[in-house]
């Protein structure tokens, strides 16, 4: 009787499961299976690679220390060695260039400004506004007319208006001679392109298609490599150096890669060298990169697994964060779960040499703080509740991750201070700019494959629902929210910064991975075939030939 009753309930447990509904998605394989497991640095290459790139470095040191330039020169060569990937060597001489040609020229701005040159001109307000310097608008005074809009006669220099567009992204707030600017300049960009030469075609259409400030260094540096090498006037002692130094820290992003290798973990990686690609940061990529396919998992399970029961034990458990509380969690769960504690106490372990295992305490807080945001989203989903605009706002600004990735670029940095983790938890103005501009660019991109599997609790249907709008006055207005993200962002890179530029520019690129990958709304990490493949065969696959 008593086994009778046992097969009954085993019965009915089944049954029970079975009638389950799992609102699985379908997301698209692994493009790369064992890729990259076997890959080893050929240390002969490497080194001479190595060898070679120290006589170059020193000849560009030489360059850029000698006296006698004209301005343009010096910009114009500080401009090359940053678009070539290669200034992380010379941050020092850079930076006391820049220094000396603000404090010479910032007396100099409107119409006593010498330059009459606008690719110069916008230049060098590009150049020194990326670094940090509040330069005036008034530089751009000379080329203004008697209404304060951009001369007609320059529609026709475009050199100068591509060198105003690619100045025009690093706007702020309340800058509408640079708003004139973009519109300006794109729509004489966008008529011109056509009937240019090579390489200036290509170059002005890829402006276009994707801004040099919202571009990841790493991308933006191979593009730039392969415009640079057609052209008549070129350095080709320039040129190489830039070439031997991508393929030698492609060659230490393919190692570090085979170290963290797996389904869909190529994708974080590359993640991961849009933050930071220069070798110092090895460390840290791989604890972003393993970090960002835990969350996936994570997410997965939450988005697209768990029913409404299991992920509120699931987020109560990892609120508890104790592997004594496993036993609570379907069999399914305990893998996850045992993986995210697993992986922090390794960060914690590696971490502990430096003295900078507190720093881990900071980011396992954001990342309860992302799971309860994910069960309130999953919730919404499941049982069909559609919240308000703002309250879903409030909750995916969470679930962007851009709140605890900020925190997880931090870790592998060895400047980063207890102090800098405790400006970061408060969520000052940057990084609000920051995970803005990932949600609502997000939003957009995935709006139409969330409606196609029935998802009605979408920011875009909140929008439309709470201010009766249309779906493309919705995008517009999401459009408009990532334009002042970004704005806020280049505002808090100016000087003085409350943190170090060194932990500022991991903000500033992991907003621009978001720019790369939602290009041309699309969901470009989901299915990461149709943008983020031919990007990894670029960056971690396919060295420059010399």
């Amino acid at each position: 009787m008593a086994s009778s009753l046992v097969n009954n309930n085993i019965v009915n447990h089944i049954e029970e499961e079975e009638e389950i509904i799992r609102p699985v998605a379908n997301f698209s394989p692994s493009l790369w299976g064992d890729s990259f497991l076997s890959f080893s640095i050929n240390t002969h290459v490497a080194q001479k690679h190595a060898q070679e790139i120290e006589p170059l470095k020193e000849q560009t040191r030489s360059m850029l220390l000698a006296t006698g330039k004209k301005l343009e020169e010096t910009l114009n060569l500080i401009d090359v060695i940053e678009r070539f990937g290669i200034a992380y060597h010379f941050e020092k001489e850079i930076n006391e260039i820049l220094d000396r040609i603000y404090n010479e020229n910032s007396s100099l701005e409107g119409d006593d400004n010498n330059n009459d040159d606008l690719c110069t001109c916008a230049l060098q307000f590009r150049l020194l506004r990326q670094h940090g310097y509040k330069i005036s608008l008034k530089i751009f005074s000379k080329f203004l007319d008697r209404n304060g809009k951009l001369k007609e006669s320059l529609a026709s220099d475009v050199l100068g208006l591509l060198s105003l567009y690619v100045a025009s992204h690093v706007r702020i707030h309340g800058e509408d001679i640079l708003e004139d600017a973009l519109a300006f300049s794109t729509i004489h960009l966008e008529s011109a392109a056509p009937h240019l030469n090579s390489p200036l075609r290509e170059q002005v259409m890829h402006s276009l298609e994707q801004s040099l400030h919202k571009g990841i260094p790493r991308i933006e540096t191979r593009f730039f490599i392969s415009i640079y090498e057609k052209k008549e006037i070129k350095n080709d002692m320039l040129l190489r150096f830039a070439k031997l130094d991508f393929n030698l820290l492609q060659m230490l992003h393919k190692q570090e890669l085979a170290e963290v290798s797996r389904d869909r973990v190529v994708e974080c990686y590359l993640w991961a060298v849009g933050v930071y690609f220069e070798p110092q940061y090895s460390q840290a990529r791989v604890i972003l990169a393993k970090t960002i396919a835990m969350i996936s998992v994570v997410d997965d399970t939450f988005d697209a697994y768990g029913t409404v029961k299991e992920l509120a034990t699931y987020t109560d458990v990892i609120q508890r964060w104790n592997i004594s509380e496993i036993d609570r969690l379907p069999d399914y769960m305990k893998i996850s779960y045992k993986a995210l504690l697993d992986l922090f106490e390794d960060f914690e372990k590696e971490l502990s040499s430096d003295g900078r295992s507190h720093a881990i305490d900071c980011a396992k807080e954001r990342m309860k703080e992302l799971v309860r945001s994910y069960n309130i989203e999953a919730k919404w989903f499941i049982e069909g509740n559609m919240p308000t605009f703002s309250e879903y706002l409030s909750n995916g600004l969470v679930t962007s991750t851009y709140y605890l990735l900020t925190t997880i670029t931090y870790l592998g940095i060895k400047s980063s201070t207890e102090q800098d983790f405790e400006w970061l938890s408060k969520n000052p103005k940057i990084l609000e700019g920051c995970v803005i501009v990932c949600r609502v660019i997000d939003d957009i991109a995935s709006y139409e494959v969330e409606k196609s599997r029935g998802q009605l609790v979408t920011g875009i249907e909140c929008y439309m629902r709470d201010y009766s709008v249309s779906t493309k006055e919705a995008m517009a207005k999401f459009q408009e929210m990532s334009e002042a993200g970004w704005k806020d962002i280049n505002e808090g890179m100016l000087r003085p910064t409350p943190i170090s530029v060194e932990l500022l520019y991991r903000i500033l690129n992991l907003a621009r991975f978001i720019d790369i990958t939602y290009n041309r709304n699309e969901d470009g990490y989901t299915h990461s075939e149709k943008i983020l493949k031919y990007l990894i065969i670029a960056l971690l696959m396919d060295s420059i030939e010399i």
